[in-house]
């Protein structure tokens, strides 16, 4: 069935819109479909495009764009469903402006910039992270969808730890992740005048920065997976128990 994984709604005004569910997790489980989404931003969607949002059911949209991002292009978003704001603020802008401005500059730069972007992603901004799993944890908000902008990065680390904390396996988690490669459309626009080789850095995932991202975590929260998940995401045995039974099947 992973062949078939991730299940992609196609849109006219977006991309990387995505069911989240039919991974399989380490006790034989399964993500329910229908019931969580990620994708890219939802600011360009056509009527079309929103009446097929609006046949997913969605309840609640957690937003997880900066402050500035968010209000220079709101969400589209159809009758019924909520928008939740999870701020988690960009951290590469004026650094990628300076590297723009640099004769020598490399997509390794980006990646470097992103590292920094990845880690803070996991350390600095676990509240808002935590604030999903809150709603998560609210059946009535089902059907969700979380998303930024690309619906890679600070999305990508959010399915991460939602799969984790489900029980998929990290080769799981990465698959989900990198998905984004074939799906994207790379309709996010950059700076005029971009290099290609700091475009190209920019659009690919990074599994390794994911990989960072999560350790970092990690790290910051006691060292162990069950600590990140009871003390930066607010997880107790008995909280992850009842995220499990309504998620899973």
């Amino acid at each position: 069935m992973t062949e078939d994984l991730p299940i992609s709604i196609p849109l006219d005004g977006a991309s990387n819109l995505r069911d989240l569910g039919g991974w399989q997790m380490a006790d034989g489980r399964r993500l329910r479909l229908g019931h969580l989404y990620r994708s890219a931003t939802l600011a360009h969607l056509t009527e079309r495009d929103v009446d097929t949002i609006a046949s997913l059911g969605l309840r609640t949209v957690c937003d997880l764009r900066g402050i500035e991002e968010a209000a220079h292009r709101p969400s589209r978003l159809p009758t019924g469903a909520e928008r939740i704001h999870l701020p988690i603020e960009p951290t590469v802008g004026a650094s990628l402006a300076d590297l723009m401005q640099r004769e020598l500059s490399t997509g390794e730069d980006v990646v470097d910039l992103l590292r920094r972007a990845y880690l803070d992603y996991g350390t600095r901004f676990i509240g808002a992270y935590r604030g999903l799993f809150d709603l998560l944890l609210e059946p009535e908000r089902h059907a969700l969808l979380f998303h930024c902008s690309a619906g890679k990065d600070r999305t990508g680390l959010a399915a991460a730890l939602i799969l984790t904390a489900l029980g998929a396996s990290r080769d799981t988690v990465m698959e989900d992740y990198r998905a984004t490669d074939r799906i994207w459309r790379r309709d996010l626009a950059l700076p005029p005048g971009t290099p290609k080789p700091l475009a190209d850095a920019l659009y690919a995932t990074h599994p390794e920065l994911l990989e960072a991202a999560l350790d970092a975590a990690v790290e910051a929260h006691g060292g162990a997976m069950p600590l990140l998940l009871e003390r930066g995401l607010g997880l107790t045995a008995s909280r992850l128990e009842r995220l499990r039974n309504l998620l899973l099947e």
